[in-house]
């Protein structure tokens, strides 16, 4: 018996079919990369954090090139000597603290909760590097990155990254020469944990003066900027306690 492929009924139960064939090959697809897609994200990470310390392939004034995947775990593992997180002003080791889910332990932290505050220390060339983690707000969504710190509170590199600013406009924080502008600025001022402020007219759009705790801003990018801003200064502020611990004048 033929089947009346012009009812409705055979219509819905094609569609329904149709769906639960795709749905399923779908899941088996995504389970399948999973691993894959977790192994990247670990990579992705490695990446950022040696970025903020200086441990990239940048080359001249070009573009923003990192380590590659092909030796970026090694070089994880050279460079960082150790992982921790904060309990107050003192820091425990912790194994793979890097891969903390920090938008969550920030969000902890601010609530007066208690939160597992990832900290990186990295060194290269005879330097001790303090790696702080960063997470925040944009104009649209989500912004994030990593801060290097010396002994000083001196910046040794920073690097951001977004989840949905303007291209052309807010998405350029994750370019070489806004992010290069932070390198050598100070988180202090005087004896006062302060950040670095993104600002509008500073008067210092080449960088030169590195006490103002100040960069040039971005274009057409005002409230990308100020989220820049209060994310490194709300971040810092949760790791002050610790970092008055190690700061030397």
């Amino acid at each position: 018996m033929a089947l009346n492929t012009e009812k409705n009924s055979y219509t819905v139960i094609f569609a329904a079919l149709m769906v639960v064939v795709v749905g399923s090959l779908l899941a088996f697809v995504a389970s399948g990369l999973k691993p894959k897609i977790h192994e990247n994200e670990r990579f992705e990470k490695q990446q950022n954090i040696l970025y903020a310390m200086g441990v990239n392939d940048n080359e001249g004034e070009g573009d923003v090139t990192f380590v590659p995947t092909s030796s970026v775990e090694a070089d994880f593992s050279k460079y960082i000597v150790k992982q921790m997180v904060l309990d107050g002003s003192t820091a425990v080791e912790k194994e793979n603290a890097y891969l903390i889910d920090v938008s969550k332990e920030i969000a902890k932290a601010k609530n007066g909760e208690k939160a597992e505050l990832p900290l990186l220390i990295g060194e290269k060339d005879g330097k001790t590097f303090y790696i702080i983690p960063l997470y925040g707000r944009g104009l649209w969504d989500a912004i994030w990155g990593y801060i290097s710190l010396d002994d000083h509170m001196v910046v040794q590199g920073v690097y951001f990254d977004h989840r949905g600013e303007t291209p052309g406009l807010g998405a350029n924080i994750k370019q070489r020469f806004f992010m290069d502008d932070f390198t050598g600025e100070s988180i202090m001022s005087g004896n006062s944990f302060e950040g670095i402020t993104v600002a509008k007219g500073n008067g210092d759009p080449l960088n030169t003066d590195k006490e103002d705790n100040q960069v040039d801003a971005l274009a057409g990018a005002t409230i990308t900027g100020n989220g820049v801003t209060a994310m490194i200064k709300d971040c810092i502020k949760l790791y002050k306690p610790y970092l008055q611990t190690i700061r030397t004048k």
